[in-house]
Order: structure tokens, then C-alpha cells, then sequence
């Protein structure tokens, strides 16, 4: 008889909750499968959903009857809960709430444009152009958040590279040097934060809440002392162009979208993709996370924790005033007071839904911009849903990131903790 050691006796296997992510995730998908089913099911006329591959009711379009397409993918959402609540897939439960996501839109959609038309061309590139400064504000953020220092002032950043792109741009007769001027607005309100986070170890909360402030001030008193008494001279920058790459704008919704704008939308992308690649595959990105994780460990092995954060503040502070120039070099053609309306807080709010990673602060943007799109649809067409509860969505979807329903949102571990060097 074989004696049992202390470490095997003592030893009890901890038995696994049934409440896991997983189930709370498919119970989450059946019942808003089953009310989009049930509910958008019976609202939903009996008319044809179209949603048209042109800009117009004309031309080729998706066709499914509405009610029976409200039905058909609350279904389906009903399933992809049903196989994670099953545990049947474990390493597809990305892909499965994906999908399930997904059928909830597009069962929410047929019952909403039945009888009725959804551009899908004018859609996707009102999507993409209400996500570009939230895409530009959040990659900000992942720069200077993976190396530890908490960006608040996103919104500064944007109107300072609003108001000095509008500025810089009439003065110069220039929509480059308006581009560059506010990239340098950016820096201004970025370098203001790196100092007093960085070497004075000033709450990087509370500082970036009053760079906030000071940029709202600043640019309100000189619009009205330089912009509105004399607009022609100082408030009438030129429009960023838009340009057509020949051959792929033609191709059928994408086209249009991606290959047909303006220079901004290529430079978010591309920034996506190098943010992702450095943080991932270089050298620079190995020691930014260091930075971000375990600054004291960093120092040891010879990087220079204060020196990184400075450079990744600052080149945060371009990005975001890029994303600030958006407003008036894109989408208004003038500055006017408080233009941003928040939107640097919810670049903030689409870089913590994103898990402070590229790619998700993309898909999070996105998500945002196409909210408000819809918002602005379904208004226009008349729909009984108010727009004001689609606008808040968003909001709703990321504190339910947040608190942990679609998994742990986890911040670098020396995210907002000033550094001391022993």
C-alpha cells in the first residue's frame, strides 16, 4: 500500500465555476437572440429590406424579406449563445460572440429598413469618416498608456490641433502647413502633460483633466479675439482633397470607402497597422511595454524609462493633433469653440473598449463611428427608435467592457504610477 505524500493529501483540485466568461457571454447572446427573434420579429413589416451596394435606392442591392430577416438572425444569435453556453467551442469564443453580434445588428436592421433603403456605400463611409479622430485620439492613447503614463487630455490635443490647423492653415493659404501646425498643437498640449506627469510626478489624471481646460480656454479667447472679428483672414482654411487610386476605387462598396478619400483616412490606417508591428516585432515596443509593465525591471537592464515615455508622449501628441485637424481641415472647414464636443473622451472610452491594443481601438472606433452613423440614419428616415438611445450604445457597451462581461480589460501595470529612479 503506497503512502500518500503531505503535498498529495493537501492537495484538492479547485472545481470550476459554472458562471464562467463564456456561459455569462452565450446566456448574454440567448436573450437578446431571443427578444430580437420575438420583439423585432413582430415589429417588423413584412417588406423587403434593401440595402443598396450604391448611394442611391438604384443599382444592385442585398434583398431579404424584413420580418422573416429579424427572425433569421435572432436566430442566429440565439445559436452562437447556445454553442457557448454549451462550451462547445473554447477556443472560438471571439469568433462566435462576433458572429452573434453581428446577427443581433443585422436582425435590429431588417426590421428597421424594411420597405425602406440603407446605403451601404454612404454607411461605411460615414462610419469610417465619424471613427478617424477616434481612431487617431486612440492611437494616442495606446502610446502613451503601454508606457505607463495615463493621456487624459486626448481632448486638449484635439481642439489646440483643430484651432491651429484652422490658424495656420488661412494664414498660409496652405492645407499642409494647417496639417503640420496641428500635429505641433498636439505636441504642445503632449509635451505640457510629459513634463508635469514625468518630472514632476503631477497626478496624471488631474493634470490631463486641466490641460483639458487650458486648451478649451485658450482657444475659446483667441477665436474670439482673432477668428471672429476677422474669418477670412484667420478661419477660412482650405479643405483637405480627396483623391481616387485608380482601379481600386471601382471595386463595389470597399472601393469607395477605402481607396476614394482623403489623406487623413490612409494615415489612420497605416498607423494601425505600424503601432501594431512596432509594439509587437521591434525593439522599441519590447522596451515600451517593459516601460509599461515593470519600469524598475526596464531600468536595470540599461532602458532609459523617463527618456521612452517623453518620446512616446510626444509622439502621441502629433497623432492626436492629426485627429485635431480632422475637424476643420475635413469635416467643417472653420474652428469654432469647444468643436470636439467631448470626442477626445471618447477616443479615451474606444482605447479602453480596445484592451489598449491597435487593432482593437480600430474596431472599437469603428464601432463607435457606425452607432452615430446609424443614429443619424434612422432619424432621417423617420424610425420610432430615438436616436438619442442608439447614440448611447456605445457608452453602454463599453462600461459593460469595462466591468469585465466581455472579459477583463487589463491596463499595463504601471499605467498612471510616476517612475523614481532608486
Amino acid at each position: 500500500m503506497s503512502t500518500a505524500t503531505v503535498a498529495e493529501l493537501t492537495e484538492v483540485a479547485a472545481p470550476e465555476p459554472f458562471w464562467t466568461r463564456q456561459r455569462r457571454l452565450g446566456l448574454g447572446l440567448i436573450i437578446f437572440g431571443g427578444l430580437a427573434a420575438v420583439l423585432f420579429g413582430a415589429l417588423a413589416p413584412s417588406e423587403a429590406a434593401r440595402f443598396t451596394l450604391s448611394e442611391d435606392a438604384e443599382g444592385a442591392a442585398l434583398s431579404i424579406n424584413g420580418q422573416f430577416g429579424a427572425i433569421l438572425f435572432g436566430v442566429l444569435t440565439v445559436a452562437a449563445g447556445g454553442v457557448l453556453f454549451a462550451g462547445l467551442a473554447k477556443r472560438r469564443q471571439t469568433l462566435l460572440l462576433t458572429l452573434g453580434i453581428l446577427s443581433f445588428v443585422l436582425s435590429f436592421l431588417c426590421w428597421q429598413v424594411a420597405g425602406k433603403f440603407l446605403p451601404l456605400v454612404d454607411t461605411s463611409s460615414g462610419t469610417l469618416q465619424l471613427a478617424l479622430p477616434l481612431i487617431l485620439g486612440a492611437l494616442a492613447g495606446v502610446l502613451g498608456e503601454r508606457s505607463g503614463v495615463v493621456n487624459v487630455a486626448i481632448e486638449g490635443q484635439f481642439l489646440m490641433g483643430a484651432f491651429a490647423g484652422a490658424l495656420v492653415g488661412t494664414m498660409a493659404g496652405s492645407v499642409w502647413a494647417g496639417l503640420i501646425s496641428a500635429a505641433v498643437g498636439g505636441v504642445i498640449i503632449a509635451a505640457i502633460l510629459a513634463v508635469l506627469a514625468i518630472r514632476y510626478l503631477v497626478d496624471q489624471v488631474v493634470v490631463g483633466m486641466v490641460l483639458n481646460l487650458f486648451a478649451l480656454g485658450i482657444t475659446g479667447f483667441l477665436y474670439e479675439r482673432l477668428m471672429q472679428p476677422d474669418a477670412a483672414g484667420y478661419n477660412t482654411p482650405p479643405q483637405m482633397p480627396t483623391w481616387s487610386v485608380p482601379g481600386l476605387s471601382d471595386i463595389p462598396v470597399i472601393g469607395p470607402v477605402l481607396f476614394q478619400a482623403n489623406l487623413l483616412v490612409w494615415v489612420a490606417l497605416l498607423l494601425v497597422v505600424v503601432i501594431h508591428f512596432g509594439l509587437t516585432r521591434t525593439r522599441w515596443g519590447l522596451r515600451t511595454r517593459a516601460v509599461g509593465e515593470h519600469p524598475t525591471a526596464a531600468d536595470t537592464v540599461g532602458v532609459r524609462v523617463r527618456g521612452l515615455r517623453y518620446m512616446n508622449v510626444l509622439l502621441g501628441g502629433v497623432v492626436a493633433g492629426l485627429g485635431g485637424a480632422y475637424f476643420t481641415l475635413v469635416a467643417t472647414g472653420s474652428f469654432s469653440k469647444n468643436m470636439t464636443a467631448g470626442a477626445g473622451f471618447i477616443a479615451l472610452a474606444a482605447l479602453i473598449f480596445g484592451r489598449y491594443s491597435p487593432f482593437g481601438a480600430l474596431g472599437a472606433a469603428l464601432f463607435f463611428g457606425f452607432a452615430q452613423k446609424l443614429a443619424t440614419y434612422l432619424s432621417a428616415v423617420g424610425s420610432p427608435v430615438p436616436s438619442q438611445f442608439l447614440n448611447m450604445l456605445p457608452y453602454v457597451a463599453t462600461i459593460i467592457a469595462v466591468a469585465g462581461l466581455v472579459g477583463r480589460v487589463r491596463a499595463p501595470a504601471a499605467d498612471g504610477l510616476p517612475y523614481i529612479k532608486g
